[in-house]
C-alpha cells in the first residue's frame, strides 16, 4: 500500500502554522536565499528537470511555461498566482492559503525572480475566501517586515512586492484570462487564443499564471533540488501531490502522496471506503468536470496520464465519490446546472447549449423526460465539445457523455417510470413537485 508523505503538508499541524515564525523555524526562506544566489535562467532549469506539471487542472510542464515568457520585450513581466479554486469538489489550494501561506509566498518570489517579474505580482483568491484572504494579507506584512518582500530583497537587488486581489466568486475566472481580465477591472471572459498571456497577458505585458499547489512545489524544488522532486512519483508525474476526497466516504479530506498511489487504493484504505457500506457506484476523479468512472475503471494510478488513458482526467485532482445510493441522473443535472450558471456568455454554444442541456437534465430528473433525451444530451455534447473559447463547455459536456453512455440504463428508467431507481437515496416519483419529498 502507498504510504501518505507529508512535504506540502508538513507545517498544517503546527501551532500558529501559518506565521512567519512558524515557517522559519521549520527552515522557511532558505530556498529564497538560495534561489537569489543563482541566475533566473538556471532556476527555470531547474523546474524543468524537476518535471513538474502544473496542479490547477491542465497539467502543463511549469518550466516550459515559464520558458515562453520573452525576455526581450521591454515590458514589465507579470506573475499571477491563480488562487480562484473554484472547480465543484476541489479544497486543496485553500488548505495551504489557510495553513501554510509562507511556503506559497517564497514561492512567488522565488518564481518572480525566474521569470524575471518585477516589481509586483498579484494573488487573485476568489471573493468568498475572505479568511484566506485574511491570512494571507498578514502573511505578506509578515514577510515585507523581515525583508523578503520589497526593496533589495535579502541584499540581492530584487525588488519585488505581492498583492492580493479578490474576485467575486466567478467560476470563469479560473481560466487564466478570464482571470486577467477581471484583474485588470473588466468583466470576467476568456480572451481570443493567441496570443497567449506568456507574450500578450494582464496589462498587455508578459504573464505566467501558475495555480497554488504549483507555486508551493516550486519552493520545495529549490529547496531540496530537481532530483529529489523527480524521485517522488514516476517520469513525467512528478513531486507530491494534493488529493481532496469528498462524497461518500468515511474519511473525506486533503490527502498528500506520490502520484503512484492508487485511486481505489485511496478510496478504499485511506478514505476507509463509503460511509454507507454500500458499494461503490460512480468515482468523479479530477472536479466537476472530469467524466464519471466506474468501479471496474478505478483501479489505476492517480497520474495525469493515467487518468487520460482511462477516459477521464485529473484535473484539480477533486476525487468524488458516489456510492449505490446515488442517483446518476441528478449528478449530472447538479453539476450541468451549476455550468450552465457559470457560463460567462460569450460563445453561443456554450451559453446555449449548456441551458438546454440543464432543462433536459431537469426534466429527466422531474418526471417528463423523453425516450429520445439521453440520445439528445450527445447530441447537444457534439455541438458544444471544442467550439468556445475556453474549457467551459468542454468541462460541461465531461459528466454529461459519460453520465449517458456509462448509466444509460439509469436514464431510460427516469424515462419510463418517471422515478430514480429503486435504492437510491432520493428514490421518489419524480412527476411529484420537488418539495413535497
Amino acid at each position: 500500500m502507498t504510504e501518505p508523505i507529508r512535504v506540502l503538508t508538513r507545517n498544517i499541524d503546527e501551532p500558529d502554522s501559518a506565521s512567519i515564525d512558524t515557517y522559519l523555524r521549520t527552515g522557511g526562506y532558505k530556498a529564497l536565499e538560495k534561489a537569489l544566489s543563482m541566475k533566473p535562467a538556471e532556476l527555470i532549469d531547474m523546474v524543468k528537470a524537476s518535471e513538474l506539471r502544473g496542479r490547477g487542472g491542465a497539467g502543463f510542464p511549469t518550466g516550459m511555461k515559464w520558458g515562453f515568457v520573452p525576455q526581450d520585450s521591454g515590458k514589465p513581466v507579470y506573475l499571477l498566482c491563480n488562487a480562484d479554486e473554484a472547480e465543484p469538489g476541489t479544497f486543496k489550494d485553500r488548505l495551504i492559503i489557510e495553513k501554510d501561506p509562507h511556503l506559497m509566498i517564497e514561492g512567488m518570489i522565488i518564481s518572480a525572480y525566474a521569470i524575471g517579474s518585477g516589481p509586483m505580482s498579484y494573488i487573485y483568491i476568489r471573493g468568498e475566501f475572505a479568511y484566506g484572504a485574511k491570512v494571507l494579507e498578514k502573511a505578506l506584512a509578515e514577510a515585507r517586515e523581515k525583508g523578503f518582500l520589497g526593496k533589495n530583497i535579502l541584499g540581492s537587488g530584487f525588488d519585488h512586492d505581492v498583492t492580493v486581489h479578490r474576485g467575486a466568486g466567478a467560476y470563469i475566472c479560473g481560466e487564466e484570462t478570464g482571470l486577467i481580465e477581471s484583474l485588470e477591472g473588466k468583466r470576467g471572459e476568456p480572451r481570443v487564443k493567441p496570443p497567449f498571456p506568456a507574450v500578450v497577458g494582464v496589462f498587455g505585458a508578459p504573464t505566467v499564471v501558475n495555480n497554488v499547489e504549483t507555486i508551493a512545489c516550486v519552493t520545495l524544488i529549490v529547496e531540496k533540488g530537481p532530483d529529489w522532486f523527480r524521485s517522488i512519483g514516476v517520469e513525467k508525474n512528478t513531486g507530491p501531490k494534493l488529493y481532496c476526497v469528498s462524497g461518500h466516504v468515511k474519511k473525506p479530506g486533503v490527502y498528500e502522496f506520490p502520484m503512484t498511489v492508487n485511486l481505489k487504493e485511496l478510496i478504499v484504505d485511506h478514505c476507509g471506503g463509503t460511509a454507507s457500506g454500500l458499494p461503490i457506484k460512480a468515482v468523479i476523479p479530477g472536479g466537476g468536470s472530469a467524466p464519471i468512472l466506474k468501479p471496474d475503471e478505478i483501479d489505476i494510478p492517480l497520474t495525469f496520464d493515467a487518468v487520460q488513458k482511462a477516459g477521464s482526467m485529473l484535473g484539480s485532482a477533486a476525487i468524488m465519490v458516489m456510492d449505490e445510493s446515488a442517483c446518476i441522473v441528478e449528478c449530472v443535472w447538479r453539476l450541468v446546472k451549476f455550468f450552465a450558471h457559470e457560463s460567462c456568455g460569450q460563445c453561443t454554444p456554450c451559453r446555449e447549449g449548456c441551458n438546454w442541456m440543464e432543462s433536459v437534465l431537469h426534466r429527466l430528473e422531474t418526471g417528463q423526460g423523453r425516450q429520445e433525451d439521453a440520445d439528445l444530451l450527445l447530441d447537444m455534447s457534439d455541438n458544444i465539445g471544442g467550439k468556445s473559447l475556453c474549457a467551459l463547455g468542454d468541462a460541461a459536456i465531461g459528466p454529461v457523455i459519460s453520465g449517458v453512455q456509462k448509466f444509460r440504463d439509469e436514464f431510460l428508467y427516469h424515462v419510463e417510470h418517471k422515478s430514480c431507481l429503486p435504492g437510491t437515496k432520493r428514490y421518489r416519483r419524480l412527476d411529484m413537485p420537488v418539495g413535497a419529498h
